[in-house]
């Protein structure tokens, strides 16, 4: 692991992801009545548990309104959801008024260009490959998996093992 890259992941107190293009692969399946499907990866839910059980903040940030990432938030425990989102950098500085918390210590992912500003405001920037070209040259760590195929799982082994804090 670079230099940089370990002097970064060990300052991370609180993760934050968005949803679609990491926590999914980006694809939208609307059905007759207009509801979206998405498909998340079990890895990816147990990983941002093992984060939480680690003490580790973690937080969803999405432009988009779902039901359906309130619904999978709940079921692996994430209660910091914000969904709906504009402006995502100061939505984030509005959550770490409250957690005693600067964006150095946070660890965004995101993968497109409404994720640009924040993801160049925090202390650790993370894309997806499939991330837009802007965010790819911004960020810190590019996973070398894919949204909603276990890139997520790979940004919490790599924080954790950083910090001596991986239990396996």
């Amino acid at each position: 692991m670079a230099e940089d890259l370990l002097i970064r992941a060990r300052r991370v107190k609180m993760m934050a992801f968005d949803v679609d293009g990491v926590l999914t692969d980006g694809r939208l399946f609307m059905g007759r009545g207009g509801e979206a499907i998405k498909a998340f990866y079990a890895p990816d839910g147990l990983g941002l548990q093992l984060a939480q059980r680690q003490g580790f903040q973690v937080a969803f940030i999405s432009g988009r309104d779902s039901e359906l990432v309130q619904r999978r938030a709940g079921e692996i425990g994430i209660e910091d959801v914000h969904l709906g989102i504009r402006d995502k950098l100061s939505r984030m500085e509005k959550i770490l008024q409250g957690k005693e918390l600067s964006l150095e210590q946070v660890a965004y992912m995101g993968d497109d260009l409404n994720d640009l500003e924040l993801l160049g405001q925090v202390g650790l920037a993370i894309t997806v490959p499939e991330g837009a070209p802007e965010l790819r040259a911004r960020a810190h760590y590019i996973t070398g998996r894919s949204g909603g195929r276990g890139a997520v799982r790979e940004v919490i082994e790599l924080v954790l093992k950083s910090q001596d804090r991986w239990p396996y």
